[in-house]
């Protein structure tokens, strides 16, 4: 019976250690897609950016809960989202984005990828960005897509991002751009005049080298 007990505890000891293990090596992967392809808004950062960018050597951390609770529950939804933050794109919409993206789905692409970013719609107090309402707009895309245009989109002033679903009807179109040749970093001015306070920049990114659009929330306070 001793010799049995002995036996045991080593064995459930060694099943503890392989499953640790096993969680941990699950997360690598993930890690490293953020490098392979694709990009997004890395300033303003967009939400999955943002969340990636403070969170993600961190991001089983508790404290996050309080300290910014919109990107706990974007983590909590669905951790590979924000370690894929650059994977947020439809194919084929054929430039037809207002069918393809819902309201109250726009942050998430309309539930691109299988769903994967819905949890960037939710509405709450997501981190912002301080800018002025002359700011300059920065792609990261380690792929070098190139662009055919980018669309920037702002709320209208009155807008309470803290409150209220983002539909296409709260948005004013302030800027679209013309092509850009491949490159991993791509930057841009935007004019949003007469805004003050939290608004959000939606920014459509049409890649060039196929049917490929970005679909983009960033969370920005007018100063």
């Amino acid at each position: 019976m001793h010799c049995h007990e002995h036996v045991e505890t080593p064995r459930r000891v060694l099943r503890a250690v392989v499953a640790l293990f096993a969680g941990l090596l699950a997360l690598i992967p993930w890690t490293a897609d953020t490098a392979s392809a694709h990009g997004g808004i890395v300033s303003p950062a967009f939400r999955a950016y943002g969340c990636w960018e403070r969170w993600g050597s961190d991001h089983l951390n508790p404290a996050m809960q309080q300290q910014d609770p919109m990107c706990w529950q974007a983590w909590q939804a669905n951790p590979n989202a924000m370690w894929n933050w650059n994977g947020l794109y439809k194919n084929g919409v054929g430039g037809n984005f207002q069918a393809a993206l819902p309201d109250g789905r726009l942050c998430s692409g309309g539930g691109a990828e299988g769903g994967r970013y819905n949890a960037l719609d939710a509405v709450g107090p997501w981190k912002t960005t301080d800018v002025s309402t002359n700011f300059t707009m920065r792609l990261y895309d380690q792929a070098s897509h190139g662009a055919d245009f980018f669309r920037v989109y702002v709320t209208k002033q009155g807008f309470d991002a803290t409150r209220q679903a983002l539909r296409w009807s709260d948005l004013e179109l302030v800027k679209t751009t013309g092509r850009y040749a491949p490159a991993q970093n791509i930057s841009f001015d935007v004019s949003a005049p007469g805004r003050s306070g939290r608004h959000i920049v939606f920014t459509i990114w049409q890649a060039s080298h196929m049917d490929q659009a970005y679909f983009l929330c960033s969370d920005v306070n007018f100063r």
